[in-house]
């Protein structure tokens, strides 16, 4: 399951089962993100929709309308701690799923593009940062093994060196109106959100839009 087909599935599911047309919002982007990052299996995900729009079919007519994904945040947890239970005493199994969704040849195609990407990247305030993560990718490629797990924990580092440098290095006044423009788009929800959940948020819809801006690819195995 690549990174394109997670979110479109999720997509296409909501919009089933809401019953019309209607764009996503950027907090809904951002929470398919987490759950993604989060390595929560699209068909807990799916579940869970499922679950949630059952039970509110079931409600009287001028029931609080399900308008965002948010409303199925509190079941995807609740049914993704469950399939983690489940997974209990099942750890190879487990590993080999994961392991069989990946191939080495793959993984080099992928890194390749993503040295691209960074090499022809025209941002000169990250230059330095840029050929550093590019140099690191290029070392990891012609040293590849089955060790996926290892491979994206060092693919996660060379992110979050690159995530650094957007936030050190960006233009102060433009950074500034992209976090004012994040904080205005969550506001309606941050009443519902614990603390911990609102920072994540909002730093994973702050990181979306100036990777957007800057060109840069993500890296993880779970963005094949």
């Amino acid at each position: 399951m690549n990174y394109y087909n997670y979110f479109t599935e999720i997509e296409d599911t909501f919009i089933r089962r809401r019953g019309r047309n209607l764009f996503l919002s950027p907090l809904d982007w951002a929470l398919i993100e987490a759950w993604q990052d989060r390595g929560i299996p699209l068909h807990v995900v799916i579940r869970s929709i499922e679950s949630v729009f059952d039970v509110y079919d079931k409600q009287p007519p001028g029931t609080r309308v399900i308008k965002t994904l948010f409303y199925c945040r509190e079941e995807v947890e609740v049914q993704y701690l469950e399939w983690l239970t489940a997974q209990t005493g099942r750890g190879s199994q487990t590993d080999d799923a994961v392991n069989s969704q990946f191939s080495i040849d793959v993984i080099e195609v992928h890194i390749a593009d993503a040295i691209a990407a960074l090499e022809e990247n025209p941002l000169s305030n990250l230059r330095e940062e840029l050929d550093r993560a590019g140099a690191r990718l290029k070392e990891l490629s012609a040293d590849l093994t089955g060790k996926f797990e290892t491979i994206d924990k060092t693919l996660g580092d060379v992110e979050r060196v690159l995530d650094r440098a957007m936030l050190e290095h960006w233009e102060p006044a433009h950074l500034k109106a992209i976090k004012k423009d994040v904080s205005n788009q969550l506001r309606p929800y941050k009443a519902e959100m614990d603390a911990a959940s609102y920072q994540n948020t909002y730093d994973l819809m702050l990181l979306k839009r100036l990777r957007e801006e800057a060109g840069i690819p993500r890296l993880g195995l779970f963005y094949l």
